[in-house]
This record gives C-alpha cells, structure tokens and sequence, in this order.
C-alpha cells in the first residue's frame, strides 16, 4: 500500500470535491427542488466536482515522494 501525505489543507480540498461531486448528482436525481432549479444548482455541483477532479487526482497520485521533513 502506498503511504500519501497530504496537509490538511490538501486533504480538505479532496473532501471538497468528492463532496461537490457526490451533492450534484444528489441533487439531480432527487425532487425535492423545481425542475429550473434542481439542474442550474446540481449541474453546478457537479460541474464543480468533475473539474477539481484532476487536480485532487494529481494531489494523490501524481507528484514525487515529499522530501523527509517537510
């Protein structure tokens, strides 16, 4: 198992946008808004969460090994 150090800044941005994402399909799957507004808000939501994917991808797998210390 690999071990990832995250700050708790850059854990929270993960929460975040897992948070985003999984909100915006709530959303638009639920009823318990309008039509207009369950898309407009849910479509965002998920908007958001599909974007900082990558990113959130990139802060777990994609960089180099942290130098000891830091």
């Amino acid at each position: 198992m690999k071990r990832v150090d995250l700050s708790f800044r850059e854990f929270g941005f993960i929460v975040a946008t897992r948070a985003a994402l999984a909100a915006g399909i709530g959303i638009l799957a639920g009823g318990r808004l309008s039509g207009r507004d369950r898309r407009r808000a849910g479509g965002i939501l998920l908007a958001v969460g599909a974007l900082t994917t990558p990113v959130a991808g990139y802060l777990l797998f994609g960089r180099g090994r942290r130098a000891e210390g830091r």
